[in-house]
C-alpha cells in the first residue's frame, strides 16, 4: 500500500503557491523543466543566429531552402533567429500555443537537414527535440489551460 499522495491538476487551487506545487506535483515539475528549456535555448539559439558564437548556422542551410529565401544565407539566419527568439518568448508566456509553435518549428528544422545530406545525426537530435516541445505541449494542456492568465 503507497503512502504517496497524488496531486490532481484539475483540483489543484490558485492558493497553492508555486514553490508547493513544484515540491508535490512530479508532473508539474516536468511540465516547469520543460517549459525553461524551451524558452531558453530557442532565445539563445535565435539571439546566436546573428553572432555566430556556438557555430556558423549557414552551414545548416540546405541549398535548395537558400535558393527559396530572399537575400542571402545570413539574412535567412537572421529571419530565422527573429523567428526562434518569439517562440521561446512565446513558451515563457503562454506555452500551450508556444509549445506548438517550437514543435512545428523543429519539424522545419528536421526537413532542411533531412534534405541537406551529412546532417542526418542533427536531425535525429532536433527530432527528440520536437517530441520534447510536443510533451510540453501536452503537460500544458493541464498547467496552462485556455483563458487563463499569463502566470510562471
Amino acid at each position: 500500500m503507497s503512502t504517496t499522495a497524488t496531486l490532481d491538476p484539475r483540483h489543484a487551487t490558485l492558493a497553492s503557491s508555486f514553490g508547493e506545487r513544484l515540491k508535490a506535483d512530479p508532473a508539474y515539475q516536468a511540465f516547469t523543466l520543460l517549459r525553461i528549456a524551451f524558452t531558453v535555448a530557442p532565445i539563445l539559439f535565435g539571439l546566436d543566429k546573428f553572432f555566430d558564437v556556438m557555430v556558423d548556422w549557414e552551414q545548416y542551410l540546405a541549398p535548395w531552402i537558400n535558393d527559396i529565401v530572399p537575400g542571402s544565407a545570413s539574412t535567412a539566419m537572421h529571419l530565422v533567429g527573429v523567428i526562434e527568439i518569439v517562440a521561446g518568448i512565446v513558451v515563457a508566456l503562454k506555452p500551450r500555443y508556444g509549445a506548438y509553435l517550437v514543435a512545428a518549428w523543429l519539424g522545419g528544422i528536421i526537413v532542411n537537414l533531412l534534405t541537406y545530406s551529412g546532417y542526418y545525426d542533427i536531425a535525429l537530435r532536433d527530432f527528440g527535440l520536437m517530441l520534447g516541445a510536443l510533451t510540453l505541449a501536452r503537460l500544458a494542456s493541464v498547467y496552462d489551460p485556455p483563458g487563463t492568465e499569463v502566470r510562471f
